[in-house]
Formats: C-alpha cells, structure tokens, sequence
C-alpha cells in the first residue's frame, strides 16, 4: 500500500498524536490512536501484501496470490530485505508449477537474501532441489536436500523428501 519509510513516517505522526490525547487527559482515544500507530508499525515488518498472498496460497488460490504479488510494483525498493526474501520465495513457488528455470532464479534469491522461518527456508531448498534433479544436476540436487533437511526441525517435509529420494535413485 505504501512505501515502508512512509508507514514509518505515519506510524511516528499517529504515536505524537497519542500522546498529543493523553496529555489532553482523552486516555481511550490515545490508546486507540496507538493501536493504530501499532499497525503502521507491524506492515512494515510484514507487508500486507505479502500476507494475502500467503493467505491466498493456503487455499491453493494461485490467480489470487499471483494478484495481490502484483500489487507491489518495485520489490527491491518497496520492501525490507526479509520481505524481498518472501516476495521472490512466492513468485518462485507460483512459478514451479509452469516455468521451473524462472522458479529456480527466484527462489536463489530467496535464499540469497534470508527467509526468517527455518522451514520457509527448507521448503525453497527442497524445491531447488526438485528442480536440480529434473534438470538432471544430481550433486547440487543431494547438496540441496542435506540442507533442506538440517532445517527441517520438526520434519514437516519429511514425506517429500522421502519421495524426492526415491525419484532421485531412479536418476
């Protein structure tokens, strides 16, 4: 929606304004106007976009997720690094499914540049890794997957790994 030095300029004008009612002796409006402040502050560590297209995503709604990233016209500029490291990690996954050479750039520059949760970050490992052994790179592919799997604490990927392997041995 807006640039993040803009929601920080906003979110700075909205805490002076509470504590402008405060002073005034209007203490539930100064509370109210600092949850708003409040919200300022957390889109712009997470971006609202970038939630709707996840949100988007956990239906398996594509076209929707694929709209709302479109929403963000200059990433780079747009966006905290972490941010930047998601909107590629998206666009990479989207892409997966048609044009795997498109996926596979951005989801190195998703790694690149930093994915806050560990299984975010296994999950971009094991779909380079996919994507290195359909292009028949068996090294990079294992590398990946070692990885991927160090990262995967909980062992929610545990399955597709299991299955990657066994594709993999066909190879």
């Amino acid at each position: 929606m807006f640039n993040k030095n803009i929601k920080l300029v906003l979110a700075v004008l909205t805490a002076a304004w509470s504590v402008y009612e405060f002073s005034q002796g209007h203490i539930m409006n100064g509370i109210s106007i600092l949850l708003l402040a409040g919200i300022f502050v957390l889109f712009y560590f997470k971006n609202e976009f970038i939630l709707l297209a996840f949100l988007q995503l956990r239906k398996q709604n594509f076209d929707g997720a694929k709209k709302w990233l479109g929403y963000i016209k200059n990433p780079s500029t747009a966006l905290t690094k972490k941010q930047e490291g998601y909107y590629n990690y998206l666009q990479g996954i989207m892409l997966s499914q048609t044009n795997i050479t498109q996926a596979e750039k951005f989801l190195k520059k998703a790694v690149k540049l930093g994915l806050s949760m560990d299984h975010d970050l296994a999950m971009a490992k094991l779909q380079l890794a996919g994507i290195a052994m359909t292009k028949r790179r068996k090294r990079e592919a294992t590398t990946l997957m070692a990885e991927a799997k160090k990262l995967d604490k909980h062992g929610m990927l545990k399955e597709q790994m299991q299955m990657m392997k066994q594709q993999m041995k066909k190879i």
